[in-house]
């Protein structure tokens, strides 16, 4: 695994050709960039590391960069930047800037949080590449007591900025294969068995094409839902999207209607409330009426 100065190296190499989208960048423009950012640690860059970060950058960021002889700089080709918006070494970033700034901690403000489980990440992935079982205990939110688990792992997915171990159940009762959701803020004394297990046939990526959040849609049909935002929240989805199917219906200069594909499920449903009265359904009905629901429900706690 590359060391934190390379992943640095690279991200900045990134970060600053996405600065120099019009015009690019020579290879001294970038070295003298590297060096500025870089300067008290020990920079050994030459012309053949820079194609090998060229392919690494390829490899991890899905990020071309390409050579104008014309011009005689390297630039990114426009379309990775629509398509390669954050990533993990993004977090490198922050790592750094926390770095520069822990003795001024009026320069940044951080957002207190409780543990997100990122301890375990290596571990899981571990037993994720090798068809290791795994066993931990685990404690919902809304109970007090901590039940043992003996899972299958198949997959990690992050929504909101908090982990989930996507996983069957070692032993299920009902012998069906059924892929359960766990956070890894509520695991805890996780141990990696020598055991083995089968692995099923499965596309996380496809499990939750239609979905939003960690709640499979479970054979469940997707729907088109047409919603309809004011001007300023408008301007917040575009620049966020709620889903990848999102697509612009129609736009004036009060309000924009967007559609997405996808099984509304709980997730989605939270979502939606919290833009409250500045989204408003258009169809379909079905969803409508759900929506109509929960709100009825929520008046009467107040």
């Amino acid at each position: 695994m590359a060391k934190i100065e390379q992943m640095l190296r690279l991200k900045y190499i990134e970060e600053f050709l996405r600065r120099r989208k019009l015009s690019g960048a020579s290879y001294q423009e970038i070295t003298n960039y590297l060096e500025e950012k870089l300067e008290d640690r020990e920079l050994k860059f030459t012309e053949r590391t820079f194609q090998r970060d060229k392919k690494a950058i390829l490899d991890i960021f899905k990020v071309e960069i390409l050579y104008s002889r014309s011009k005689s700089v390297y630039f990114i080709k426009e379309e990775d930047f629509e398509e390669n918006q954050e990533n993990v070494f993004d977090q490198l970033l922050l790592v750094e800037a926390y770095r520069e700034t822990k003795d001024h901690s009026e320069i940044m403000f951080f957002e207190p949080r409780r543990a997100r489980g990122l301890e375990h990440l290596n571990g899981i992935i571990h037993a994720i590449t090798n068809k290791k079982i795994i066993t931990f205990q685990y404690k919902k939110f809304w109970e007090d007591v901590a039940f043992n688990k003996v899972v299958c792992p198949y997959a990690l997915k992050e929504f909101k900025n908090r982990w989930y171990l996507l996983a069957t159940d070692f032993q299920p009762k009902d012998g069906q294969f059924f892929m359960k959701t766990y956070g890894l803020d509520r695991i805890y004394e996780l141990d990696i068995k020598s055991s083995s297990f089968k692995k099923e046939k499965y596309d996380a990526k496809e499990a939750f094409e239609n979905s939003f959040g960690i709640i499979s849609p479970n054979k469940q049909e997707p729907k088109e839902i047409l919603l309809e935002y004011d001007f300023e929240q408008a301007n917040y989805v575009k620049a966020l999207p709620l889903h990848h199917s999102q697509k612009i219906v129609s736009e004036n200069k009060k309000s924009t209607v967007f559609s997405v594909f996808l099984v509304p499920t709980y997730d989605f449903q939270r979502e939606i409330l919290s833009y409250g009265e500045r989204v408003k359904i258009l169809s379909p009905e079905s969803f409508k009426n759900e929506m109509k629901a929960i709100i009825q429900l929520m008046l009467k706690n107040f």
